[in-house]
């Protein structure tokens, strides 16, 4: 973990939080039983019910880990609540236009949360560092892997009360 905020919206921590109570309260004790019955089966070095079982069950828990230290370094902040609206700040949903004309809406959400191809740009992302601050009119310029673009911020909108 780094020292930088884990920001994450409250959706993003509702579904953090979904997937850890589905793992550990369905998923986990399932699989236990499943593992406790193909134990009792006798050989376990050709079981593969066992076998499967020990290994799905590491997964589970160490996906659980993972899940339990990122809602512990949550920090939830709702969009909703953004005072500055004039600006491009967590939750924003910016829409931009590159020297192609090329227009994109994009909206800054938690790393986690992230996904490129419905416009959810995680918070650290180039593209989303290059937005943080910036009002309608602004020109930014943006290093991404593919070269350096130029966007102009047209519009912003954060979610309603």
């Amino acid at each position: 973990m780094t020292d930088r905020p884990h920001y994450i919206t409250p959706a993003g921590y509702a579904a953090l939080r979904a997937e850890y109570e589905q793992l550990f309260g369905t998923e986990r004790p399932r699989l236990v039983d499943t593992i406790a019955w193909a134990a009792g089966n006798g050989d376990r070095s050709e079981n593969g019910d066992y076998i499967y079982g020990r290994k799905r069950l590491r997964e589970i828990d160490r996906r659980l880990g993972w899940l339990s230290k990122r809602m512990k370094a949550a920090k939830v902040v709702d969009p909703v609540r953004q005072e500055d609206r004039t600006r491009i700040w967590f939750g924003a949903t910016a829409t931009i236009v590159d020297e192609d004309d090329q227009e994109r809406i994009l909206t800054l959400v938690g790393d986690d949360e992230a996904e490129a191809g419905r416009g959810r740009i995680g918070w650290n992302a180039p593209i989303a560092r290059a937005l943080r601050g910036a009002a309608i009119g602004d020109l930014r310029r943006v290093h991404l892997p593919a070269g350096e673009r130029e966007y102009e911020v047209i519009a912003i909108t954060y979610p309603a009360a």
